[in-house]
């Protein structure tokens, strides 16, 4: 194996070590969360406008990306993305297998309804593939975006890099961004191919999702910023950013 691929390994291998669990989890929960969560559409009194329950958590998984940017680096974060992405692919696997199974749902026992309701509770738990391809693109994509975004935006504000005014202007516009592509683009592979949305329901619906999401950005990123703070203050991460040292000075 390459010298390179055995550093970039080892480099992810002490990322994962080092950001603390709790922040993986949360991330990892709000991305399988928000994907079964959209299985359900919110009804609303406009035919314009379409929008999925999975919008009430998917501004978890961002408030979460840009903790890691702003601590870890944009490529951190990316590299936790996909690491995410992975568990959320093995988890809809085992709600394939669930479904797979022969069974009865506790929400079945409906005199008259068993098989009905049954057999759409295991398509809801099992999921469609192009839903998951959407969704697995969206993300990945909107994950980028937002990451290597965040630390652009950072980068350009010299004055009190570490101040909240500045963890606020690049988690807000990072966010916006990112929520409008990551909602765009599952619309437009999932919603408007297979469920039949108009061009403009797909707009609307990412637009609004990105505001209500960017509102809970804006709720909690006193949050983020104090968990960053926190981070900093007992000197979280100390052995992936040696490594990181070493690799730019070339030891």
């Amino acid at each position: 194996m390459p010298t390179k691929i055995k550093h970039e390994i080892r480099e992810l291998n002490v990322l994962l070590r080092s950001i603390p669990s709790p922040i993986v989890i949360l991330f990892a929960i709000s991305v399988i969360t928000m994907n079964l969560l959209a299985n359900k559409s919110v009804a609303l009194p406009v035919d314009w406008l379409a929008l999925d329950c999975g919008i009430i958590i998917s501004w978890v998984s961002f408030l979460s990306m840009d903790i890691i940017t702003k601590y870890f680096g944009p490529k951190a974060a990316t590299e936790v993305s996909v690491f995410v992405v992975l568990i959320n692919l093995a988890v809809c696997l085992f709600f394939f297998l669930a479904g797979a199974i022969p069974g009865m749902w506790g929400e079945a026992y409906v005199d008259g309804s068993e098989s009905l309701i049954n057999g759409a509770l295991d398509h809801t738990i099992s999921g469609t593939w192009y839903v998951l391809f959407g969704s697995t693109v969206a993300f990945l994509t909107s994950a980028a975006v937002n990451n290597f975004l965040n630390y652009a935006i950072g980068k350009a504000i010299p004055s009190n890099p570490d101040g909240f005014g500045t963890y606020a202007v690049r988690s807000y516009i990072s966010t916006a961004v990112g929520q409008f592509c990551d909602n765009l683009v599952f619309a437009l592979i999932v919603s408007h191919f297979f469920f039949g949305w108009t061009l403009l329901q797909c707009v609307a619906c990412s637009f609004t999702g990105m505001m209500v999401e960017l509102f809970c950005e804006a709720v909690f990123s006193p949050i983020g910023f104090a968990v960053c703070q926190k981070w900093k203050r007992e000197t979280v991460g100390r052995e992936y950013f040696e490594l990181k040292k070493n690799k730019d000075e070339g030891k």
